[in-house]
């Protein structure tokens, strides 16, 4: 896992480093550029994960005449190294590599052949090819410099702060597409549009096990130490579960406040899967104290993603101490109805499209805080239930099952999820009620008198004016948004790119 940054159509090594510089935190194991005379200049920040001794980048295709910067994880890798052997000499067991020679051989059709997570960019003679992965698990950015002119220059990082101060337009590289500078942008995947399958129960409870437990597995790829985050709620029980099936030992982490549901839930979770347990416990004054850093980092100003970031930075923070790679739970609640908001939605066929959506809105919602709370520890987040088999699995299945009614009428979310993996888990693990990872880490309850004292001195009729087309829903939005606007230089091209969970219907 990684940064990347660059510029083309201008030559200019000292900005992109300075963009870098800006995203150290996503790379702390080492950096370099690539120069292309006449061209443009591509940058790299190193979290070495797959071959850390060999796998610095760029890195070169055998010619010199390709060479490529990349974020992320491909979890085919190998297979694809076997069948480029025959035409290409590997130089590291880099996964990055894997996508360069791929690229040679397949040209734009490679990003179609790629199983895992990645944003990269590959400059092959005058030309660059950018691309991103299919739900946008792992971030990228674009903007144009004198567009339309002879000297449209094109920026691109993994950050926002990282290219903002240059570019007055920034925008998000859309999911499942890539760029090409002679012919623009692609799409090459979008969420499919799957019908539910009418098959025996016992036949959707198998292919959602197995298709998760495969999800996981390939996710257990790596050359250093790989932890879980453990909230103590299903889903992450779910993942940390079946991972600790298949390791000799796992680290798992939960963070809260002292006696939280979570924290409780768990230690019990972790009793119970036999993991080397951590947990921290934070105060009122070190939210207030940290906040300023966690909406830098998240880039986001929305009320209900800072609140669930909080939680996440400080179990980053504590896993970035034991690993280097964790996995999550994140997509399980899009993919299964986990939201108390689906509980209104009454027509299974209104449920099953607006589950689909969820989905295709992640990239810049979910994905993004885990994506940017975890690299502010240089630390790696994997999430299987975004695999993108289990993405199409988890459409066939009827919406009547996933939020199934009780027999006293009770919606239950995630129904054949928990049915699935009963016997993981304790019972009252398994059908605990969904709860947000803010909530049952308590920092709802710690937030609300903290962030009410925080915001008292400001008038929100008054800022709310000033920023007339943003919608500041509270004092609480208010307060994240003066912190986000005062953390940079040029904050209104950050603002532009804030996707508001609260427009979801």
């Amino acid at each position: 896992m990684c940064g990347i940054a660059g510029i083309w159509q201008q030559v200019d090594e000292p900005l992109v480093q300075a963009m870098m510089t800006r995203q150290v935190h996503r790379g702390p194991d080492g950096s370099g550029t690539f120069m292309r005379p006449g061209r443009g200049v591509l940058g790299h920040v190193r979290l070495s994960i797959m071959d850390p001794l060999g796998g610095r980048q760029p890195l070169y295709s055998e010619d010199g005449a390709a060479t490529i910067v990349a974020n992320g994880e491909i979890y085919n890798h190998a297979a694809l190294r076997q069948q480029l052997r025959s035409e290409h000499n590997f130089a590291t067991t880099s996964d990055s590599e894997t996508i360069l020679h791929l690229f040679e051989e397949q040209g734009f059709g490679a990003a179609r052949q790629l199983d895992g997570m990645f944003a990269f960019a590959i400059a092959e003679h005058d030309d660059l090819f950018l691309a991103r992965d299919p739900i946008g698990i792992k971030p990228l950015y674009y903007g144009l410099k004198n567009a339309g002119r002879p000297d449209e220059t094109l920026y691109f990082a993994s950050e926002l702060k990282a290219i903002a101060p240059w570019v007055d337009d920034v925008r998000e590289f859309a999911p499942g597409s890539y760029y090409h500078s002679q012919t623009g942008f692609h799409t090459y995947y979008t969420v499919p549009h799957n019908l539910p399958r009418r098959l025996p129960l016992a036949d959707h409870l198998r292919n959602v096990r197995q298709t998760l437990e495969r999800a996981v597995i390939k996710r257990l790829m790596s050359d250093v130490p790989l932890g879980a985050f453990l909230s103590g709620g299903l889903d992450s029980s779910i993942i940390a579960a079946i991972a600790r099936q298949q390791m000799a030992e796992l680290h798992t982490f939960s963070v809260g406040i002292d006696g939280s549901r979570d924290i409780l839930a768990a230690r019990r979770v972790a009793r119970h899967i036999g993991s080397i347990h951590h947990e921290y416990l934070y105060t009122p004054q070190e939210v207030l104290d940290k906040l300023p850093e966690v909406i830098y980092h998240l880039e986001s100003f929305d009320q209900d993603l800072v609140r669930s970031a909080i939680p996440c930075y400080f179990c980053s923070r504590l896993a970035a101490q034991e690993v280097k790679v964790i996995l999550t739970g994140e997509g399980a609640d899009e993919l299964f109805a986990g939201y108390t908001y689906y509980k209104d939605i009454h027509d299974n066929a209104a449920l099953h499209r607006e589950l689909r959506r969820s989905v295709t809105c992640l990239h810049n919602i979910n994905l993004q805080r885990v994506d940017r709370l975890t690299m502010a520890h240089g630390l790696e987040g994997r999430v299987p239930f975004l695999d993108v088999a289990m993405i199409d699995m988890a459409q066939t299945i009827p919406p009547e099952l996933k939020l199934k009614r009780s027999d006293t009428g009770r919606p239950i979310e995630k129904w054949i999820l928990r049915k699935a993996v009963e016997d993981l888990l304790p019972p009252d693990i398994v059908w605990r009620d969904k709860e947000q990872f803010d909530e049952g880490s308590g920092t709802v309850d710690l937030l609300d008198p903290l962030i009410k004292t925080a915001a008292a001195g400001i008038d929100v009729e008054t800022y709310r004016a000033q920023y007339p087309h943003t919608r500041l829903r509270s004092a609480e939005e208010c307060f994240y948004h003066k912190l986000l606007v005062e953390s940079f230089e040029k904050p209104e091209v950050v603002l532009k790119n804030v996707a508001r969970w609260s427009e979801r219907p």
